[in-house]
């Protein structure tokens, strides 16, 4: 029997995850379970610690600690040092290895909804873990001009600079319309309780061209990513897609086996 799990503060409760595997390891026939545990910031270290001492096969780790794992590891994959940022993690005896699926999986998702990026102008929220896949695979897929948009200034251009694109201000975004084919939130907010500032913001927002908005967030009753897409009549995916195939690629890496991502799309259809 082999155990995975994943990582996080309280949202961790509110991930998919955890019913998606569930569901594609009993389809499999895969003998494993999948746990979520909530993880106190202070505790991080310990909390990979435990990943050795309780033999756990693998495990992911989704905000806030993306970032914030990566000294208690063992190995980094290229892609993962190179993005700064991981999701999966491989344990292998004592040793524990982060890699980065959100990238990959942000591609594949891209790709089926057939979206085009070579050349298209892209607007990226976030400046966390995610925001750092996106970007470098947005600047990997040669999209043209890639504008990240954050509150920290600092963070912003950290962020922008590591993968040639170009920091701006949340609130400079309204001086003018925005030249973006496609919009990407990655950041955790998505609903206006959450963030009411930046959904009065994102209210406002012109973009006009745009052909695709990204919300890596999924489950909100109320989206305001979702409402700027419908008022502008453009395409809108949540992050139910990326998941799956990020997801398909994770589980690869803990076993080997590959699995369609039908799979993995079905199974958060039955969740």
């Amino acid at each position: 029997m082999k155990v995975f799990c994943i990582l996080s503060d309280e949202r961790v409760y509110g991930s998919k995850s955890p019913a998606m595997f569930s569901r594609v390891l009993q389809r499999i026939g895969m003998q494993g379970v999948y746990v979520p545990f909530k993880i106190d910031p202070q505790n991080v270290g310990k909390a990979l610690q435990s990943l050795r001492i309780l033999n756990i096969a693998g495990a992911n780790v989704t905000v806030p600690y993306k970032e914030k794992v990566i000294p208690y590891l063992d190995e980094l994959s290229e892609g993962a040092n190179i993005i700064g940022a991981i999701n999966t993690i491989v344990c292998s005896g004592d040793t524990l290895k982060g890699y980065n699926t959100n990238a990959i999986g942000f591609m594949d998702a891209l790709n089926d909804a057939e979206f085009e990026t070579a050349g298209k102008s892209a607007l990226v929220f976030g400046t966390g873990g995610a925001a750092k896949a996106v970007v470098f695979m947005l600047n990997w897929l040669r999209a043209g001009a890639i504008r990240v948009a954050g509150r920290n200034p600092a963070k912003t251009a950290a962020v922008a600079n590591r993968f040639e694109g170009q920091a701006c201000s949340i609130d400079e975004l309204l001086e003018q319309p925005v030249a973006a084919d496609i919009v990407v939130n990655a950041t955790s907010v998505s609903s206006p309780k959450e963030a009411p500032q930046l959904a009065a913001l994102v209210e406002k927002l012109r973009v006009p061209g745009c052909e695709l908005i990204v919300d890596l967030n999924y489950g909100r009753c109320q989206n305001f990513w979702q409402d700027m897409a419908r008022r502008n009549d453009i395409r809108f995916m949540d992050g139910l897609p990326a998941l799956a195939y990020q997801a398909r690629r994770t589980l690869a890496l803990w076993t080997r086996v590959q699995v369609a991502p039908g799979e993995f799309l079905n199974a958060l259809k039955d969740t």
